[in-house]
This record gives C-alpha cells, structure tokens and sequence, in this order.
C-alpha cells in the first residue's frame, strides 16, 4: 500500500510548474486527462449523484481526489476537500472523490454509503473496487490528487498529504482560464479537527503497522505467528519501539487477525500524539466492547475521539478508530487494548 503524510516531491513540483508557466507539467502517460476522465464516466455505481455524463463535465475544471474511508492520510485531506468544493462549486469546479478501497470492508458500497454520511462528504463519489480508474490514472497513493481543465488536460498531481496552498491557488488558476476572468480570493482556512487533524510532525516516530501477515512487521512473540491457523498468543514481557504483540486465541490472516475467543488484546509500545487502529466485527451482530489503557492505566485526558476518559469504547462499524490523542509532552508510551468480546478484527495501526 502506498500511503503519504506529506506531498511527494513530483506533486509539488508539478504545481509549481503549473502556477509558474501556465503550462501542462509532465505527468505519467496513462494519466491523460481525456482518457482518464472517460475511465470516469464508465464507472458503475455513485455516490452523492446520478452517474456523471460527459456533458456533466463539459467546460468544467474537475479535481479528482483518489481515497479511501479507513485510511489516516485520506482523512486529514478530507477538510481540504469539502472546502473547496463548497468554495468553488458555484464557479466551475467539480470535485469527483475517487474511492479505491484497501480492505475487503471497503467495498461494502452500504459502508462507504454510511462512511459519507458520517465524514460529510456531499459531493460525487464514484467506486473503484476494481481499481479500474486507479489504473487509468496510473495512480499511485491514497491520497492523490488530479487537477484537470477545462480542456480535459491533466494540468497537475499531488501524491500524499500537503501543499495545500499551492493546489487551491491552482484550481483558481484553472478556474480562471476557463472563464477568461481572475477566480481568485484568499486561501481557504481550513483547520481539521478529530482523526482530520494536522498530525504532530515533529513527535512521529511511530510509522504505519499492520496486523495481517502478509504485511505486518516489528511483531513479537514467543510462539510465532501463525498463518491463517487459530494460536493462543501470550502478550511479550517488555517491549521495545513500534513492536507490538498479542494475546489470547487469535487468528492471523493475510489482511487482518480475528480474536476467536474473548478477552483478548493487542499491545503497542509507541511515539506518536495520536494513535489509531482499524477495527471491524468478524460477522454482524451486537457491538463488541473494548477498553484501552496507556502504560496500564486509563487514558484520562490523552483519550482519542472513539473512547472515553476511561478508556471504554465498542467496535460498532468498519472503520478506522482514534483510540489515543495525547494532551501533554509525548514519550514512549505502552498502548493495550483489550476486547471483551470474541469477534473483533484488527487491520492497520496508523499515527499523527
């Protein structure tokens, strides 16, 4: 998976390019902004709106925003989104929110239908779950940003997170070529708030960890993991940076490990601000309960959204949960959370 907390180089470059010349920036091959589009409009099911048509995009700047609902990165873009497309909507601007999932959940068009609603997301969503248009744009990360004009030319790309200024004033660019007339004003201030929130750069030094063994890392235990087979785990003693272990009756699988007897827990040691964690429930049913503690006591104040000041909480949707948002000077801590009920899945643990 590719992931980015901050705008990659290339994206960067390619606005600057952009706003300096006026020109069209090199941009991959497949990314033409013609072909691509169409990849659009052949797509099978929206979100937020009727099938877009062509003549829906006609003269129009359109940016398409590649996503996913569970994904950090995806989520801090997300004010930034919504702000300029209620900013520039009236003005020509169509904002087309590409969603490629990275978990099966994802698919779920009742789950991304629902992760809308909550996230305030009103603008078109189209689903990708053939990554159809992820690959006709050549694309590359979640999340990806395409500014194409009104002639249907790919006119700049933003891999990641960041460089927000500079991608606003290229849709003004864009805007206003296409009206023959400045589309200008201020930036728009935009400030994230919960799991949307700018992370803390200088006190990351936790980096994304997946639970599935196709792609997990830094794991510990004395057992080993075992592929796809049901283990009981016994939690790690001590603990060292970004290494995390399990205990109880676990299953791990390529994607994600499933807790096939309760209680059960996960354990952490991390550097970040805030901390999160992809959950979801093995089969429908009644919410399954959790509590999270930092260096064994409850969080207090350093709660995240998704838990109290007691460290309760309950997995009740497919989503990404915040379960730490530190208040004070941030140190190693010792996450744990523990679940109460069988049934709980983990998949990513993400930081900011």
């Amino acid at each position: 998976m590719s992931r980015f907390i901050l705008a990659g180089l290339v994206g960067t470059l390619v606005i600057a390019a952009a706003l300096a010349a006026a020109v069209v920036p090199t941009v991959p091959p497949r990314a033409d902004g013609i072909a691509a589009t169409g990849s659009l409009l052949g797509a099978r099911q929206w979100l937020n709106t009727a099938p877009l048509r062509a003549e829906d995009l006609r003269g129009k700047v359109v940016l398409v925003n590649f996503w996913t609902y569970s994904c950090i990165n995806s989520l801090r873009a997300l004010p930034y989104v919504r702000a300029w497309a209620a900013k520039y909507k009236d003005r020509g601007l169509v904002v087309i929110g590409v969603h490629t999932p990275e978990f099966g959940f994802e698919k779920d068009v009742d789950n991304v239908r629902r992760a809308n609603a909550a996230l305030g997301v009103s603008y078109p969503v189209v689903l990708d779950s053939d990554y159809a248009i992820w690959q006709a744009f050549g694309n590359e990360a979640w999340p990806a940003f395409y500014f194409i004009d009104a002639d249907g030319r790919v006119r700049g790309r933003v891999l990641g997170e960041g460089g927000y200024d500079q991608s606003e004033r290229l849709i003004q660019q864009l805007l206003s070529e296409a009206h023959g007339a400045p589309v200008g004003g201020g930036i728009a201030p935009v400030v994230g708030s919960g799991p949307e929130a700018a992370p803390d750069l200088k006190d990351l030094r936790s980096e994304e960890t997946y639970v599935g063994y196709a792609k997990a890392s830094n794991f510990v235990s004395t057992e080993g993991v075992g592929h796809d087979v049901q283990r009981l785990y016994r939690a790690a003693p001590a603990l060292q940076l970004n290494q995390w272990s399990l205990a109880g009756l676990w299953t791990v699988g390529g994607e994600f490990a499933t807790l096939n007897n309760a209680p059960g827990a996960i354990r952490y040691r991390f550097h970040a601000r805030d901390l999160h964690l992809v959950l979801a429930l093995s089969s429908q049913g009644h919410p399954i309960r959790f509590r999270v503690t930092i260096d064994g006591a409850p969080p207090g104040a350093d709660h995240g959204s998704d838990v109290d000041a007691r460290g309760w909480g309950s997995v009740q949707d497919p989503r990404m949960y915040q379960l730490v948002r530190q208040k004070g000077p941030v140190a190693d801590r010792t996450f744990e959370i523990q679940f109460l009920d069988a049934g709980a899945r983990a998949y990513v643990f993400t930081f900011g």
